[in-house]
C-alpha cells in the first residue's frame, strides 16, 4: 500500500527518514552524464527532457517539495509501468528503467496519493533486444513465484473472510496476519492495479476524513477485529476484500513482469515499505502484526535478488556481496522476534530494537537501489 503522507513522530520514523534521504543532494545539484532531470515540489513536475531515446533511461528525480513524494512512469491507458516511492523532501534519487517506443505519462505525486501534476513524454528508437536469456528465464520464474504467493494469499484470506462472516473474531484474529503474507510479498506488483490496492490495502491514517465513508478492505476489518471487539455487519467488506484479492489473480495471470521495472525497482519499493511502514508500526496499528508483513516484504525482495544473483554478481560482484549481508542481517535481527511460527506482537518490541530493524533496512536499501542499474546493463 502507498506510505502515508507522514510518519510517526518517534525514533524509528526518524531514523527511517535517512533511507528517502539515501540518495542526497550531495553533488551541488549536478545532474549526472545521461540521467534526466526531473524536478518534483508539491505542486509540479518538471521533467528537463520529453524527447527520450528507447533502452535504458535513467530519471534523477529531486523532491523540492515539503512533502515526501513518489515518481510514477505510465503507459496510455494509465497503469503503472514502473514507480519510485518514499523520496523524501529535500532529497534526490535516481530511478532506471527500460521504455519502448510510445508515449508515456510521468507523474510526481506529493504525498504519495497517486495524484499530481504530469508531463508526457515521447519515446522513439528501436525496442530493445532480447538481451541476456538469463533475464528472461527470471522473469519467468518471478511470475510462477507471484502467482503461487496470490493464490496462497486467496486460499487464507478465503478462510480468513469465512471466520469473520461467522462471527468468530478469535478465530479471524489467527487468520488475519496469514492472509496478507503472501500479498505483502508482492506487494510491488500488486500495486500497479491502482484501482484495487487502495480499496484492499488502505489505512485509515492514510485517508482524508471525507475518503473514511469509502474505506474497505483488510484494515478495516482489522479494526473491527482488535479495536472494536466485532465483526458485525462488516460480512460485505469480507466478501468485497475476497473478490478484489481475485481480480488481483487474474489480472497477475495475464501481466507480463519486467526484469528492471517490475523486479529490481519493485525490489526496492518492498524494501521501502519496510522502513517507511513496518519498521514505525503504521501498517498494522490496530493488530501490532506488522512483523508478519516485514517477513512478506523482505522475502518478496530476497527472491527478487536471488533470481537476478547470477547477473549480479557477474556485472558486479562487489554489490552482490553487500546485498548477500544485507539480507542476512536483517534476516537475523527479524529471527530474534520468531514466536510460536510466526512473530510478536510488533507493540512488545521496545525502541532499542526497533531501531536495530530499521538501521539494517536502511542499510539494506542503500544496495538495493542499485539493482536496477546493474541489471539494466
Amino acid at each position: 500500500m502507498r506510505v502515508a503522507p507522514f510518519l510517526a513522530a518517534t525514533g524509528v520514523a526518524a531514523v527511517s527518514m535517512t533511507l528517502l534521504a539515501a540518495c542526497g543532494d550531495g553533488d551541488g545539484g549536478k545532474t549526472a552524464a545521461g540521467a534526466i532531470a526531473v524536478t518534483a515540489t508539491d505542486k509540479s513536475c518538471t521533467v528537463a527532457k520529453t524527447d527520450l531515446t528507447a533502452g535504458k533511461v535513467t530519471f534523477e528525480i529531486t523532491n523540492k517539495g515539503s512533502e515526501v513524494n513518489e515518481f510514477e512512469v505510465l503507459r496510455p491507458d494509465g497503469s503503472i509501468l514502473a514507480e519510485r516511492e518514499n523520496i523524501g523532501p529535500g532529497t534526490k534519487t535516481d530511478f532506471v528503467t527500460k521504455l519502448n517506443p510510445g508515449s508515456y505519462t510521468l507523474l510526481c505525486s506529493a504525498g504519495q496519493t497517486g495524484k499530481g501534476p504530469t508531463t508526457t513524454v515521447t519515446v522513439t528508437g528501436a525496442s530493445a533486444g532480447a538481451g541476456d536469456p538469463r533475464l528472461a528465464k527470471a522473469a519467468a520464474e518471478y511470475k510462477t513465484y507471484v502467482l503461487a504467493q496470490i493464490n496462497d494469499s486467496y486460499t487464507r484470506t478465503e478462510a480468513f473472510v469465512a471466520a469473520v462472516k461467522a462471527g468468530d473474531v478469535a478465530r479471524a484474529k489467527e487468520l488475519y496476519a496469514p492472509s496478507r503474507l503472501g500479498w505483502e510479498s508482492i506487494e510491488s506488483v500488486a500495486e500497479k492495479f491502482g484501482d484495487l490496492d487502495p480499496r484492499m490495502d488502505a489505512r485509515e491514517a492514510d485517508l482524508k476524513p471525507e475518503e473514511r465513508k469509502n474505506w474497505s478492505g483488510w484494515h478495516l476489518l482489522e479494526k473491527a477485529l482488535w479495536k472494536d471487539g466485532s465483526v458485525k455487519g462488516k460480512e460485505k467488506y469480507a466478501d468485497q476484500l475476497l473478490k478484489d484479492l481475485g481480480e488481483v489473480r487474474t489480472r497477475l495471470n495475464t501481466l507480463t513482469l519486467d526484469p528492471v521495472n517490475d523486479m529490481a525497482a519493485g525490489a526496492k519499493s518492498l524494501m521501502d515499505e519496510v522502513a517507511t511502514g513496518k519498521v514505525t508500526g503504521e501498517e498494522e496499528a490496530f493488530s501490532h502484526t506488522d512483523l508478519v508483513d516485514f517477513k512478506g516484504n523482505v522475502d518478496g525482495a530476497k527472491k527478487v535478488y536471488e533470481l537476478l544473483k547470477p547477473i549480479v554478481q557477474e556485472r558486479d560482484a562487489a554489490l552482490a556481496a553487500d546485498l548477500d549481508a544485507g539480507f542476512k542481517t536483517v534476516d537475523d535481527l527479524l529471527a530474534r522476534h520468531e514466536k510460536n511460527g510466526s512473530y510478536v506482537s510488533y507493540d512488545t518490541v521496545g525502541e532499542a530494537d526497533r531501531k536495530k530493524l530499521s538501521d539494517a533496512v536502511n542499510a539494506l536499501g542503500e544496495p538495493l537501489s542499485k539493482l536496477a542499474k546493474v541489471v539494466a546493463g
